[in-house]
């Protein structure tokens, strides 16, 4: 006889499923090929050196993951952290444009050798690291922004150590973008809107994760509100003279849930009821849902937005309320498109530092998120792999992952990251056979899109 469950608490979730996935995780993992590239890369002295330098810059950059976690500052209010990063980079001589594209918060500050442009004029190619730092309403950094903000920022310091000490050692420019907002708000599109990416030929980034990966799945994802207008009326005298927003907004609610059986395994739909009424003797006149629409691909993004805006007017027209439907408050995130030959480089430095990155379809893709990134790859190449920086179970957006984010596991992956990032962007600007199979790759896939007109 099953035990009857105390109803005054929830229940706690299984979590068989979670360690199936993990098994077999493992046993991807243990099946993959060792990871190889067709390309030489950086030199190795600069290699050398750029880990020499992170090792000398450990007390900065530990200093750095800290201070950002506490300030914990959400979108487009991270005046402390922005300026704390300024200060750092300032402190050993780099020049930082701040308040840069638009935003109070964004911020650039470039080295290399040449002068470039994507167009061609100058010599040589210019590659971006993004760094990110803003962080989640109560719950604080449980996205680990402040370790992807320390990555990007010790890898901007180490290639300007080298460039300064040889500038032949990097033949091209480095550009370190200070990008805000990615939570809920796509700062990073943004940004690209004002001009921000024109000059960039390459972009990369990395993310805290339960998994050390070089590739894993990042969904696309649109934001939707959707408002029912009906007819107020007494709930009891006279609901017939009514018009239930709150009947509308739950039909529609409902609808999105039978939807799923229908939609690809991998999209994803999330909805709360915002708004639904005041009292319940009065027949409701207003009621909002507010929905998250995420898929795999841009062309299965839109045909789902399309077939979810359908069941919000069938909601509507059951109910006869009016409605009104009003997509990306903030603009849209594209999935991630993937750089294979930028990966591989990625994972053979993180294999040089102990890590042991899964390539693509090993973790279980049902493990997806968004980010703004996605926006940035279908402009140019680029890649956004992960960093173990918690234990596999520990989901990113909770308490556990912020904590996580200080842990000397976090300290470690943040002079991890660094150091893969650099020698990546090494990599990209001293290979030319690399850089060519970057594009090459890049429009093979597609080439850029216009993404700010994609869901017109």
């Amino acid at each position: 006889m099953s035990e009857i469950r105390d109803l005054s608490r929830p229940q706690t979730p299984d979590e068989s499923y979670l360690a199936h996935m993990e098994h077999e995780t493992q046993d991807r993992a243990e099946a993959a090929p060792a990871w190889e590239s067709a390309f030489t890369g950086a030199p190795a002295a600069s290699t050398t050196a750029i880990a020499e330098t992170i090792d000398e810059l450990s007390t900065d950059l530990t200093g750095l993951l800290r201070r950002i976690h506490g300030l914990a500052e959400t979108a487009f209010e991270e005046h402390e952290s922005a300026a704390a990063i300024a200060e750092l980079l300032r402190s050993h001589g780099i020049e930082v444009e701040t308040g840069v594209f638009g935003l109070d918060t964004a911020f650039r500050a470039t080295t290399g050798s040449a002068t470039v442009t994507a167009s061609g004029s100058g010599t040589g190619r210019t590659i971006a690291i993004l760094a990110e730092y803003d962080a989640l309403p109560d719950i604080g950094h449980g996205c680990g922004h402040n370790l992807i903000a320390t990555c990007a920022v010790g890898a901007f310091l180490a290639i300007a150590a080298l460039c300064e000490q040889n500038p032949d050692a990097v033949p091209g420019r480095v550009v370190l973008l200070g990008t805000p907002a990615e939570e809920g708000h796509s700062g990073k599109e943004l940004m690209a809107r004002a001009g921000a990416f024109e000059d960039i030929d390459a972009a990369i980034m990395v993310h805290g994760y339960g998994y050390d990966c070089a590739e894993q799945v990042w969904l696309g994802r649109r934001l939707l509100d959707v408002t029912f207008s009906g007819v107020p009326a007494h709930a009891s005298a006279q609901p017939f003279m009514g018009r239930n927003a709150l009947d509308a907004a739950n039909l529609f609610y409902q609808g999105l849930g039978l939807l799923r059986q229908q939609m690809p395994p991998i999209s994803r739909l999330h909805s709360v009821i915002s708004s639904g009424g005041t009292r319940p003797s009065i027949i409701t006149e207003d009621a909002q849902v507010k929905c998250y629409v995420r898929s795999k691909y841009p062309e299965t993004l839109k045909e789902l937005s399309a077939r979810v805006e359908d069941v919000a007017k069938g909601a509507a027209l059951m109910t006869g309320t009016g409605v009104d439907i009003a997509w990306d408050e903030h603009a849209p995130s594209l999935p991630v498109r993937g750089n294979d030959a930028l990966a591989r480089r990625w994972a053979l430095h993180e294999t040089d530092r102990g890590r042991s990155p899964l390539p693509a379809r090993v973790l279980d893709e049902s493990i997806a998120a968004s980010t703004d990134f996605g926006n940035v790859s279908y402009r140019i190449p680029g890649i956004h792999p992960l960093l173990k920086t918690a234990d596999s179970e520990i989901a990113l957006h909770t308490r556990e992952f912020a904590a996580a984010a200080i842990s000397p596991a976090a300290e470690e992956a943040a002079r991890d990251g660094a150091y893969g990032l650099a020698c990546t962007a090494l990599d990209f600007l001293a290979d030319d056979a690399l850089a060519a199979e970057v594009v090459a790759e890049f429009e093979a896939a597609g080439g850029a899109i216009d993404v700010p007109h994609f869901f017109d």
